[in-house]
This record gives C-alpha cells, sequence and structure tokens, in this order.
C-alpha cells in the first residue's frame, strides 16, 4: 500500500440477494478444492448465498478437528499436533479467503451484512482455538522440549511460533480473563467492520460533484471524460465527479487551476467521515482504541504498540518512535524551503493571497516545472497501464528471477476489469496465478494492496494464487489507461508483495509467502518500487502510448532529477500519519475517550510535525489502515522496511543491479524463506548485516539538512 474472459462470471457474485440463509450441501462450490488450475476460485459458480453456510460449516468442521487434536490421548508429537493443526480449517479458508476479497474489492449489500454478521463470530472462532487449554497444553509441552526434538531449524521454528502465537492471543489467561478478551474480540471485530462499512459510504459521498466543465479547467481531456463517466455511473448526467482516493492528497489538485475548486476537494476529502451522519466513523474510534488499550492490558502490555511490536523486529514502540522522531528536524526544514518556493512563485504571479494545504499540491507542480523544466503531466503518454504491466512490471521479473506470464481469458473472474495471468517459473514450469483488479469502483475500498486465494504449502501440495488490487482511474471508454508516475510506482510496489507470495518455497501454511512481521513484509514490495526507474526497465517499457516512440532521454532526465523534488512534503505527509497511528495506540488502559480532532492536533504538536501547509496522509476518521486494515500500530512499518529495502538496494547497486544471479540470491534468501525464521536473521543472512538507516535518508534527500 504506498501509502489488488467471461464477463457474465461477475453477475453471479454482484447480484445482491435477498434469499434466506442456505444450509451448506455438497455441491455448495466451496465444498471442495476448486477443479481450476491451482484451486482457483470458480467465480463463475459462487454466490453471494454460498458464503454464510460454506463459512458456517467450515467454522464447525476446523472446531472438531481442534477438539480431536486435543483430545488426542497419545504424548503430543510434531506431526500429531503441529502438523495436524497445519491440516485443519481447509473448508473454512476456502471460503473465507474468497469472501474477505470481495468485501473490501467488489462489495454489495448482501456481502457486507453478511461482513457484519461473521465477522464477530470469525473473532469468537478464532478465540475458540487460541484459548483452548488442552490444545495449548500440548502445544507448550512441544515448546518446552522443543530442542530435545530432534527437529530442524524450520520445524523447531514453527513450534516456537505457535506457542507465541497463542501466548499473545491469551492462552496463558485466567478463565475469567479468557472471558473478558472474548467480549473484547468480538466487540473489536464489530467495530472493525461498522468502520471499513461507513468509510467505503463516506467516500462514495464524499466524491465531489461538478456542475461546469470550467470548473475542471487545468485537467487534460481524458480525465474530463473519466470524470463525466463517473458522474454518469451515479445518475449525475452532464455533470462530472471526482471520485475521492482513499489519502487526504487527490490527485486533481495538482492540475485544477482554480482555487476554489481545489478547496472544495480538499474539504471534501478531509471531513468525509465526520459530517455527524450514518458515514460518521468518529464514535467508532473513540471506542475502538480505548477497547484496544483494555486488551493491551489483560494481554499484560503497557499498551496495544507494545503488545504489537513485540511481535515485530522493532521490539518496542520507542524503537520504531526514534526512527520516525529522528527524521523530523530535517523533514520540517524541508518542508519549510518548498513552502518558501511555493509562496515566492505565488508572489510572483501576485496572487495576493497565502500558501493552504489545498494549493501545495497545484504549486508544487508549478515550482517543478520551473525548477526542471518537468511537467508531470508528459509522462503519463509514456505509462500506458498494459504497456507498464507487460514491458515493466514482468520484464523486470524476468530479467530477475526468469519469470514468464501467459494471460488466460478462460478463467472465470469476479469482475470484468479483472485480469487472470499464469506464471511460469525460469524452466518453463508453471507454478503460480496471479490476477489484477487495477481500476477504482464505487464498491471497492481505497488504496492498493495484495493478497492471496490460495497460497504455497508443501504440506497442502498448492500453488500461489495471487492477486493485486489498485484504485486507478478508469479511462473513458475507447481511451488508453495512462498513468502517472505515483501509479506505475504503485504497480511494482504490490507486485513485489505478490512475487513475495508466488515465489515462496515453504512446507507449512503458517510460515509460507507474506506470513511475516509487517515491518518485515514491505520490503519486498518497496524493494520492487525500485525497477520502476531503472535504465533498462524504464526503456523497455516507457513508450509512447501512441507512436511507440521511447521517452525522450531529456525526459527521462528530468524524472530522475526531480525524484527527492517535493520529498519533504511527501514524507511530513506519511511521517504524520505513523505518528498518529502510535499517539492513539500508546494510550495508557483506562485513559478517557478523545475528542478526534482535538486529540489529533496534540499528538502532532507533541511530536513537533503539526503543520498547517501539510496535513497528514490520512486523518483519523478515514485511516483504514489503522482502524479496519489490520496495520493496528503498524503504519510506522513502511519506514522501518524503507530503511531495509534502501539498503537491499545498495547492495544490488554494489553487487551489477539487475542480473539473475543477484535475483537469485534475493529469491533464495528473501522471497522463498517466507516466514521460516526471524525476520532480522533472514535480512542479516542476505545482507551480511543489519540495515543501515543512511541509503534511505540519500534515497529522500534529507542528509543534507541533518
Amino acid at each position: 500500500m504506498p501509502d489488488r474472459r467471461p464477463a457474465l462470471a461477475l453477475c453471479l457474485v454482484l447480484i445482491a440477494c435477498s434469499s434466506p440463509t442456505m444450509t451448506f450441501t455438497p455441491d455448495n462450490p466451496f465444498a471442495t478444492p476448486s477443479p481450476l488450475p491451482y484451486q482457483a476460485p470458480a467465480f463463475d459458480q459462487i454466490h453471494n448465498e454460498d458464503f454464510q453456510p460454506a463459512i458456517d460449516e467450515g467454522m464447525r468442521v476446523q472446531l472438531a478437528e481442534v477438539a480431536a487434536i486435543a483430545a488426542d490421548t497419545a504424548a503430543p508429537t510434531f506431526d500429531n499436533t503441529i502438523v495436524a493443526l497445519e491440516r485443519s480449517g481447509q473448508l473454512l479458508t476456502r471460503a473465507n479467503i474468497v469472501f474477505q476479497a470481495l468485501t473490501q474489492a467488489n462489495t454489495n449489500d448482501t456481502l457486507q451484512a453478511l461482513q457484519t454478521e461473521l465477522a464477530p463470530r470469525l473473532a469468537a472462532h478464532a478465540d475458540a482455538i487460541h484459548l483452548n487449554a488442552p490444545l495449548f497444553a500440548r502445544i507448550k509441552a512441544l515448546h518446552d522440549r522443543r530442542t530435545a526434538l530432534g527437529l530442524d531449524p524450520v520445524r523447531q521454528f514453527l513450534v516456537e511460533r505457535y506457542y507465541k502465537d497463542f501466548v499473545r492471543a491469551g492462552a496463558l489467561l485466567s478463565d475469567a480473563d479468557k472471558t473478558k478478551l472474548r467480549a473484547l474480540n468480538e466487540e473489536e471485530s464489530k467495530l472493525s467492520t461498522e468502520f471499513q462499512i461507513r468509510l467505503l459510504a463516506a467516500t462514495k459521498a464524499g466524491g465531489l460533484v461538478i456542475g461546469d466543465q470550467v470548473d475542471l479547467a487545468g485537467m487534460s481531456d481524458g480525465e474530463i471524460s473519466a470524470a463525466a463517466d463517473a458522474a454518469k455511473a451515479r445518475g449525475l448526467d452532464g455533470k462530472w465527479v471526482l471520485p475521492l482516493q482513499n489519502t487526504t492528497q487527490q490527485p486533481p489538485q495538482a492540475s485544477l487551476r482554480s482555487r476554489v475548486v481545489r478547496e472544495r476537494l480538499y474539504r471534501a476529502s478531509t471531513t468525509r467521515a465526520e459530517h455527524g451522519d450514518g458515514n460518521d466513523t468518529r464514535a467508532l474510534v473513540q471506542r475502538l482504541a480505548p477497547l484496544r488499550a483494555e486488551r493491551a492490558k489483560l494481554l499484560g502490555f503497557a499498551s496495544i504498540a507494545a503488545w504489537v511490536l513485540d511481535d515485530q523486529m522493532a521490539r518496542t514502540p520507542d524503537r520504531a518512535l526514534q526512527l520516525l522522531t529522528d527524521m523530523v528536524p530535517a523533514i520540517n526544514a524541508k518542508v519549510a524551503t518548498e513552502a518558501a518556493a511555493m509562496q515566492a512563485l505565488v508572489d510572483r504571479e501576485q496572487g495576493n493571497f497565502t500558501l493552504e494545504p489545498w494549493d501545495w499540491q497545484y504549486y508544487a507542480e508549478q515550482v517543478r516545472k520551473a525548477r526542471f523544466a518537468f511537467d508531470e503531466s508528459l509522462l503519463k503518454p509514456y505509462f500506458e497501464l498494459d504497456r507498464v504491466l507487460q514491458d515493466g512490471v514482468f520484464f523486470s521479473a524476468h530479467e530477475l528471477f526468469g519469470l514468464t506470464f501467459r494471460e488466460r481469458k478462460d478463467l472465470p473472474v469476479y469482475h470484468p476489469d479483472v485480469r487472470v495471468f499464469e506464471v511460469f517459473d525460469a524452466d518453463g514450469s508453471s507454478m503460480a496465478l496471479w490476477y489484477c483488479d487495477y481500476f477504482k469502483r464505487d464498491n471497492k475500498i481505497g488504496g492498493a494492496w495484495s493478497g492471496s486465494f490460495v497460497d504455497y504449502a508443501g504440506l497442502l501440495a498448492t500453488r500461489p494464487v495471487i492477486y493485486n488490487v489498485a484504485n486507478f482511474s478508469k479511462p473513458a471508454a475507447g481511451q488508453s489507461a495512462l498513468l502517472s508516475y505515483d501509479d506505475v510506482t504503485t504497480m511494482f510496489h504490490e507486485f513485489g508483495h505478490a512475487l513475495h507470495a508466488m515465489l515462496a518455497h515453504v512446507e507449512y501454511p503458517r510460515l509460507t509467502g507474506t506470513n511475516v512481521a509487517t515491518d518485515f513484509v514491505e520490503l519486498p514490495s518497496q524493494f520492487n518500487q525500485h525497477w520502476a526507474l531503472y535504465p533498462s526497465v524504464l526503456a523497455h517499457y516507457a513508450r509512447h502510448y501512441r507512436t511507440g516512440q521511447p521517452m525522450p532521454e531529456s525526459l527521462v532526465e528530468k524524472l530522475k532529477a526531480a525524484r527527492t523534488f517535493n520529498m519533504g512534503y511527501a514524507t511530513s505527509e506519511v511521517v504524520q500519519a505513523m505518528l498518529l497511528d502510535m499517539a492513539w495506540h500508546t494510550l495508557p488502559p483506562g485513559a478517557p475517550p478523545a475528542d478526534v480532532a482535538t486529540f489529533e492536533a496534540g499528538a502532532l504538536a507533541r511530536f513537533h510535525v503539526a503543520t498547517p501547509l501539510v496535513p497528514p496522509r490520512y486523518r483519523t476518521p478515514y485511516f483504514a489502515h489503522i482502524w479496519s486494515g489490520g496495520y493496528t500500530a503498524n503504519y510506522y512499518a513502511y519506514m522501518w522496511s524503507e530503511v531495509l529495502e534502501a539498503d537491499a538496494w545498495a547492495w544490488f547497486t554494489e553487487h551489477g543491479g539487475l542480473t539473475r544471479a543477484n535475483g537469485q540470491r534475493f529469491r533464495d534468501l528473501i522471497l522463498s524463506r517466507g516466514g521460516t525464521a526471524d525476520a532480522d536473521v533472514l535480512y542479516r543472512t542476505f545482507r551480511g548485516r543489519d540495515p543501515q538507516v543512511g541509503p534511505m535518508l540519500e534515497a529522500r534527500g534529507l542528509t543534507s539538512t541533518r
């Protein structure tokens, strides 16, 4: 997240139905593994009403499997306890993994209602396993004598991982505290689900409606046509809609000439979920933060951040905060310099106004043009989506790992925009399927992400079925999808996650693919972004969408020269969000509910990052990463991983860059290993030492002001 065929197949998933709850039958599409290649979901057979009976039956079956493991009278062994647990829950996994994917990428009223119903029940199901005392006794018995079991390092690590998972989930608590924990987990699951649903609705409702095309002056013809199509999709013929993306900053602000429209768009973005209506998320936040603090206290931690980071590379909130706050003086100095340059331009143009937050993107682009003779809009004709994908993203994966890709139009998908590719290894053997779903829809949550329909697991003989989702602007009918450079890096970023999952070669499901610490999982994705600007890769895909001519070298040089331009702003907005996350999640148990706006302003001031010109990348009411996206107290992980990836990139540049040998080393020591060892051990094995922060600071242009 830098900041996831037959078209008729979609209808079977999209139609919102009100049929009664169905019973589970053998012809449910999730009853057995899909017959499609690599057990890919049979979307042409999946209906809304199939999910609940399959998930219900999946929970019932897994609990029966777990009960049998816990009641086994034989002494606990690796096979009869750990391997048995690894094999359990396959029906539930098949159904729930597709359900969760659709509720994020292609939801509807029926799926949202079911999501609200199932979320607390799935949380209770997880508790029923983790808080099963006889089961934990078996795991603990194995853990206590793990060094005497004669296990290889991966199996021993898996035993340790299981023990830690159960302890972190409350297995050592008293029965009374387990009851309290179950209640807190159930409530949190309800609130997080409600946050996601409200925010999706708020983001759709917050899209800026334009009644006069004059107000869109500065936008390209293609962008204006796309805005007209967005309006038509909402039944607003004759108008234009600028849909909101998930971040505070909105792409049109860089080109809209009207200050009035820029301000309207800015305010629509920053207030989207705080209108006091049914889409307002603030009350949910005011309960989620103290609830999580209560849960941390039960589990023996000073805050939920302390609990989260105890299982991450950072280990403690203080270490994460130190990384972030050490950067603040350099960030603020850079922001002040950038703001002064823009205000000077406003003054030269006799604008007679003081720069405001909604002006920053527009005037940053004007300063960029003046300083580098570089207009970012000139890049888009060279970044046509399919060419970026085929000749950029796929090409770099081929050069590094020998992978090749073939589109499969015979496999069903959940929306006509989705495409499927079969992935072949260097020896020509088929190894995975990869789905991409790139265009924004009103029923898709914001941002970009990667996920899996099926994970690689030697134990289960399964192979990867991976997907990437994004929210790029969909072009008007008949027009090419032209991307910004940020969109291009998003494609490379998310495909880095996909590579991590596709190239896993791990026996056990718990340790495979991206099942690693959050502040390590962003290493492969952020590292993969570098190939977007690597000379031989850029030259291969950056060609004019009409003429096929390569991007002029003069434009390439301007793009490279401008890489650290506006980096003070870019770093400030993201570090503010990271610190805001930490502020909410280092609240001690028993802290009184805080007014959201007051708390947010106070936290940013306390960390000395508050600036009226640079709002956080996400304000609290629409910070989906931390309230519903699994990044609770973990948003710092992007910066922590950036230290790793910049240091890893330095290794690549020291050893010849884009070569098969370097790619193989990265594949063997990082990508293929999944979570089979501690992340810091994996990194040291690859790099030969601990990571250093210098390359990241240099890449962000922050070294000169430190």
